[in-house]
């Protein structure tokens, strides 16, 4: 491809402690769609020192710009979401216990006895339930609806909680053995990565990096984020769930969404909300293979990023999603690899530092 330059010569980000130091500290802070504050404080803590331009806008996304020095530059918009699944305080029921909704996609069935935190304070929770010694055999036959199950804070929870309060899983990220497990991986990694990419930016583009808010619930801050920037070319970098544990049907053979672990970022060809423009599905893999990085196609199904906003803004915007495979999305515990993680920031950067405009010719 005529986007394939040499390389830039710059230092290429690491994953390293410092790195997983940080990851803790987003993936720790809770950051539930339409209440992102935590996220974007440490965000805004970390890029300052890096960007020509930042700036929080009406919704709450920060948009920060660093500017490439080459003459020929390409503008790139790189997306990743702030926000996480989780649930709000609906009513104050007394005695501290709050019904509640869900913000996000999460099912119900994973939700009994799960420890949470509330609040900006992170008060402890748990999502209570009637037992089973007290239930029906037929009760026993259905799923539990969300409007069954409590938030309880214990006796003194309603001086401590109120109604429109945010809360998440109470997961604290731990590192086991190669593995990473932790709550709001989904999106927390692409946003450790935007950060490094800011921190490390190469010369030949100008970098146009969107923390967004609401992804969660409709990818609403991306399209605002993108109508500001008008970029010439989008990017979502993100996590996409794993289709890789085994299968109820051994006979079976998982052809779809097989996504897996230890295979290296997920390039997009497809979902639910964008269909990747094929250019940069190919400068990705180039890249891949030039720089003996793995990487696996996420396969076509439901679902989508930031990208499928980006791409329709304006009069259009040649886009494209990168990901890290993660277990268990949108629950109290996902899973990742380190490695998946690591080569997915090497990816894009690499990729990078390879683009120049006649990418889009």
């Amino acid at each position: 491809m005529s986007s394939q330059t040499q390389p830039s010569m710059k230092t290429p980000p690491e994953v390293d402690a410092q790195q997983m130091e940080l990851l803790a500290r987003l993936c720790n802070a809770m950051a539930v769609s339409g209440d992102e504050q935590e996220v974007r404080q440490i965000v805004l803590e970390e890029i300052q020192p890096y960007c020509d331009q930042v700036e929080v806008d009406g919704l709450g996304n920060v948009l920060a710009t660093r500017l490439g020095s080459q003459t020929e530059k390409v503008r790139v918009m790189i997306a990743a979401h702030m926000d996480e699944v989780g649930f709000m305080l609906t009513n104050d029921e007394g005695e501290g216990l709050f019904s509640f909704d869900t913000v996000g996609g999460i099912n119900p069935r994973q939700l009994v006895g799960k420890a949470v935190i509330v609040g900006r304070e992170h008060t402890p929770a748990v999502i209570g339930a009637k037992p089973i010694h007290l239930t029906t055999a037929e009760e026993r036959k259905r799923a539990l609806k969300v409007e069954e199950l409590r938030i309880d804070l214990g006796p003194e929870g309603s001086s401590k909680a109120k109604v429109g309060d945010r809360a998440t899983f109470g997961t604290q990220l731990e590192v086991l053995g190669p593995s990473i497990r932790a709550k709001a991986l989904d999106n927390r990694l692409g946003v450790i990565n935007l950060i490094e990419l800011l921190r490390h930016a190469p010369e030949n583009i100008d970098l146009l990096a969107a923390f967004t808010v609401q992804e969660e619930v409709g990818l609403r801050g991306a399209r605002v984020a993108a109508y500001r920037f008008d970029p010439q070319i989008g990017m979502a970098i993100d996590a996409t769930p794993a289709h890789d544990l085994p299968a109820y049907d051994a006979d079976v053979e998982n052809t779809r969404y097989n996504t897996k672990l230890d295979h290296g970022p997920a390039i997009y060809l497809m979902d639910g909300a964008t269909i990747s423009d094929r250019r940069l599905a190919e400068w990705l893999i180039q890249t891949a293979e030039a720089e003996n990085i793995p990487w696996q196609i996420r396969q076509p199904n439901p679902g989508g990023t930031d990208a499928g906003a980006i791409h329709r803004t304006r009069a259009g915007v040649p886009s494209i999603s990168v990901s890290v495979p993660v277990r268990y999305a949108h629950s109290a515990a996902s899973l990742i690899r380190q490695e998946d993680w690591a080569h997915t920031l090497k990816l894009v950067y690499h990729a990078l530092t390879r683009l120049t405009p006649e990418i889009l010719s």
